[in-house]
């Protein structure tokens, strides 16, 4: 099994100030890990640390196609940034005005510093494994990150270890921001997840969460409604969050046409959320962020500990001086059948999951295969 690792060699410790990249870089020159599996490969961009790439290969109707083909480097690109699915560390939103002007960048520090491979992509017991690590020098947290690709299916697990490296406790965000993009996102593309009671992020304070609604649906303050399964030409309300009840959570986007999804699982005791972003250009769906992270208001966090708990659930976490947290969460691909409706739930069988389709009638289950991986 073919495991790629490329780290240009003009990024030296030279190139670095306080964890940033000092020097541009070209798309050509930017440092990748690439895990390349039997059925899927999944690709890592060490500058901003971005999951940029997760293909199924192969000849499978939705083979060589990437879901999170979105803000992908382009040759003009000069400095990490985040794109497909990206890290937001140490906050998910803005900073406030103080931390803006000091520096600190919109969703926080991690998708802005170069990543360092720790350990090159190997195979063992079944996976391909690496480990990578990154610094941010103005949030005073440290990440290292362990992913793993089974080495037979389309099914990866990543596990993240955050770390207060100062002398003082804080508090911090973690959100995963996957996002998925044209050609895989079109307009008879179908988000689903198991999110509860939710709002759009349009709210004032000090009830952001008014009006609420429930999944699928979104309201925002003007009455402007939505089903968030679908995405035409009109992505208002842009951003809607969910508190989730179950204790897994999970979000997937199907395209029938393509007849591929992609799906991500996690624990709802690290992800008590999941927030949906919906872009528009030209009268076309160009993005659907699939986001899930341990806030769902989308603030400072003067805002953020002013109002302390939405539905219940927190909108910020605290780690104490020198302690260290884990996080983990899988994604993964799976085949359709023709004229797949999209997820209605997903069902836990032995070590494997079933996603059980949408609709009155059907009987159709797709597994998704985990290759032995666990959330565990």
């Amino acid at each position: 099994m073919a495991a790629c690792f490329r780290l240009v060699s003009r990024l030296t410790a030279g190139l670095l100030t306080g964890g940033l990249l000092a020097l541009p870089l070209s798309a050509a020159d930017r440092p990748s890990l690439t895990l390349q599996g039997a059925t899927a490969r999944l690709e890592i961009d060490l500058a901003g640390g971005a999951i940029g790439g997760f293909i199924r290969t192969g000849s499978t109707p939705g083979g060589g196609l990437n879901p999170l083909d979105w803000g992908t480097p382009r040759t003009t690109d000069t400095a990490p940034h985040g794109h497909g699915h990206f890290l937001c560390l140490d906050r998910w939103g803005p900073p406030s005005k103080a931390e803006g002007a000091n520096g600190m960048p919109y969703h926080g520090e991690a998708a802005s510093v170069l990543w360092q491979a720790d350990a090159a992509p190997a195979e063992s017991g079944g996976a391909i494994r690496t480990v990578l690590s990154a610094r941010l020098p103005l949030a005073g947290l440290a990440v290292r990150r362990t992913v793993q690709l089974a080495s037979h299916s389309a099914f990866a697990v990543v596990r993240e270890e955050v770390t207060n490296e100062g002398k003082l406790g804080r508090v911090y965000n973690i959100v995963q921001h996957p996002t998925i993009a044209p050609p895989f996102l079109d307009a008879t593309t179908l988000v689903d997840c198991n999110g509860g009671r939710g709002f759009a992020q349009e709210g004032a304070m000090p009830n952001p969460e008014e009006p609420t609604t429930r999944w699928p649906n979104a309201v925002d303050r003007d009455g402007t409604r939505a089903d968030l399964r679908h995405l035409t030409s009109d992505p208002r309300p842009a951003v809607t969050s969910f508190a989730i009840d179950a204790d897994i959570g999970w979000v997937t986007a199907t395209s029938p046409a393509r007849r591929l999804l992609i799906g991500y699982l996690w624990r709802t005791r690290d992800y008590p959320w999941v927030s949906l972003w919906r872009a528009v250009q030209d009268g076309h769906p160009s993005a659907r962020g699939l986001e899930f992270g341990s806030t769902g208001l989308h603030q400072p966090f003067p805002i953020l500990t002013r109002k302390g708990r939405i539905f219940d659930r927190p909108l910020f976490d605290y780690l104490d001086a020198k302690e260290s947290t884990t996080r983990s969460y899988a994604m993964f691909l799976a085949d359709l059948p023709p004229e797949f409706r999209g997820v209605e739930r997903i069902e836990r069988r032995g070590d494997d999951w079933i996603l059980v389709e949408r609709g009155p009638g059907t009987s159709r289950r797709i597994p998704v295969v985990t290759g032995g991986l666990s959330l565990n």
